[in-house]
């Protein structure tokens, strides 16, 4: 599902919200996440899941391109861990 095809059942489902409502709707949801995860915090949907970041070390890599050796920065990537419900369901 894409962000356009989940406005489009939101709006289904709340007829009485405007489509520029839903869209700040979402994007306060979302930014709320990402600022969470950016602070070092975890996010967690109770039945949905959890977000949180992992750290990456630095690493060796290759250009693709031209396959010399780069140097990839240690970094934060985010993380989702699936609820039980969740699991559930995909495994029925």
């Amino acid at each position: 599902m894409i962000r356009s095809e989940l406005i489009k059942k939101l709006e289904a489902e709340n007829p009485e919200l405007k489509t520029e409502e839903i869209e700040k709707i979402l994007d306060l949801f979302f930014d709320q996440i990402i600022q969470r995860l950016a602070d070092g915090g975890r996010v967690e949907l109770r039945g949905f899941g959890a977000f949180s970041t992992r750290d990456r070390s630095p690493r060796k890599g290759r250009n693709p391109r031209t396959g010399a050796a780069v140097d990839v920065p240690s970094k934060r990537v985010p993380y989702f861990k699936p609820g039980k419900e969740v699991r559930e369901r995909l495994n029925k």
